[in-house]
């Protein structure tokens, strides 16, 4: 009775518009009370959910992906990537799904990247006739990419939650299907492009802009990830290291190169990152009271148990993981559903010997759905506010592009090998 209280009790919060942590923690709180066993070491179990060194990692790749933002790093990748496709019917969409993934290789937040791209490209979008729907479904789509692409707020919560998944062997993993969900979602971006006569298509004597001065003005951001990425290959930092070191570099850029950055900028960078990182690691502190009533009550293995009992096989419970984590990830952001979800479904993948490092990318890519999916679209809601639109209105739009997305899991589930060959090729399995 009290396993079914925590879960309806959390719900009900969630329904009553209690924010996420809140109602973690006073769900799993008041199951542990019915329960009598451990209420005074709540305060230890909130400070133990924290209080883990890669968590540190969250707020410096905040910080890096605000200062990116603002130092001008996304304004340049718009103007190169239209320097290489020119203008033509679909290109202002792919250009801001190619952009949001590039900027996916410095935040490693959805709704982070949401607001970087949206507060770029919207304006040029809306300009060149496309739809306001349409251009939040495509920019909120093309933001959820970037949970994949490393580096990911998201796998390095599954890291912690998982230690036989290690964060090196996670970024390496997510980035050919990164790239496959981004490549899915230019084909109906583009193809709705055409097919409704959105954009404008250049005309006689119109140039794109010069390839060359583009390049050399977006070079510095095209090169954060290979910084990240290749010091991280190199051994020359750890993930949580790397974090400060795109801090680092970021302001580099924005203070000495692009000179677009001041000490007033900075502060409020900082006041910024610290709210948002702030969020994110309260529902972390919080989950960890939900976490932990759900263990002490013995709830894990039964509901564990009763998934492999149901009978459908190996490929029917991924299938029905699949629909059940999209489902949650429309009313949940990511870091809430691992937290919550992970200590029963990881026995689940060890029971089918699931390797755990394609698991953390299957459902990755699942929460990465769920992030454009209203209702409750984390990433839909800041492009539907930045063009200055409604959610009901990218219902037309948007379910193209969750299919395509779609196709891109399909893939990545049936081939696992499309997320585990670079890490295996890096040595880190």
């Amino acid at each position: 009775m009290i396993p079914l209280l925590l879960f309806a009790g959390f719900f009900l919060l969630l329904f009553l518009g209690v924010p996420i942590g809140a109602g973690l923690a006073f769900a799993g709180a008041a199951a542990i009370a019915l329960e009598g066993s451990g209420f005074l070491s709540l305060s230890t179990t909130v400070y133990t959910g924290v209080a883990k060194y890669p968590l540190l990692a969250i707020p410096m790749f905040v910080l890096t992906g605000l200062i990116f933002e603002r130092s001008g790093v996304a304004a340049r990748l718009v103007a190169f990537a239209l320097a290489v496709v020119g203008k033509r019917q679909g290109a202002l969409p792919a250009v801001a799904i190619v952009v949001a993934m590039f900027m996916g290789g410095i935040s490693g937040s959805g709704p982070a990247t949401s607001a970087a791209v949206g507060a770029v490209m919207t304006a040029a979008m809306l300009k060149e006739g496309y739809p306001r729907a349409f251009t939040a479904s495509v920019i909120g789509a093309a933001a959820a990419t970037d949970i994949l692409i490393p580096p990911s707020i998201a796998f390095i919560v599954y890291s912690i939650l998982v230690p036989q998944a290690s964060v090196p062997a996670l970024f390496a993993a997510g980035i050919v299907p990164g790239i496959l969900a981004g490549l899915a979602l230019i084909v109906p971006a583009v193809w709705l492009s055409r097919r409704h006569g959105f954009g404008e298509v250049a005309r006689d004597g119109e140039t794109r802009p010069p390839l060359w001065p583009a390049f050399r003005e977006a070079v510095w951001g095209l090169m954060a990830p290979v910084v990240i990425l290749g010091g991280l290959r190199g051994g020359l930092f750890t993930p949580t290291e790397a974090a400060v070191v795109a801090a680092a570099y970021g302001l580099f850029v924005g203070f000495f190169v692009y000179r677009t950055l001041t000490l007033r900028d900075l502060y409020g960078l900082l006041v910024e990152a610290a709210e948002v990182s702030g969020v994110i690691l309260t529902v972390v502190a919080l989950a960890g009271v939900f976490a932990w009533a759900t263990a002490t009550l013995g709830i894990i293995d039964p509901v564990a148990r009763g998934i492999l009992a149901l009978g459908i096989g190996e490929y029917g419970v991924l299938v029905l993981l699949i629909a059940v984590l999209v489902v949650i990830g429309m009313f949940l952001d990511g870091v809430s559903t691992f937290l919550i979800l992970l200590p029963i479904l990881v026995p689940i993948a060890n029971h089918f010997h699931w390797d755990l490092v394609w698991f953390g990318v299957i459902l990755t890519m699942k929460l990465a759905i769920g992030q454009f999916t209203p209702p409750m679209a984390v990433n839909l809601m800041v492009t539907c506010k930045i063009a200055g639109t409604t959610m009901e209105a990218t219902v037309r739009w948007v379910g193209w592009l969750i299919v395509a997305m779609f196709v891109a899991l399909a893939l990545v589930a049936a081939l696992p090998q499309l997320a585990l060959w670079i890490p295996h090729t890096l040595g880190y399995e």
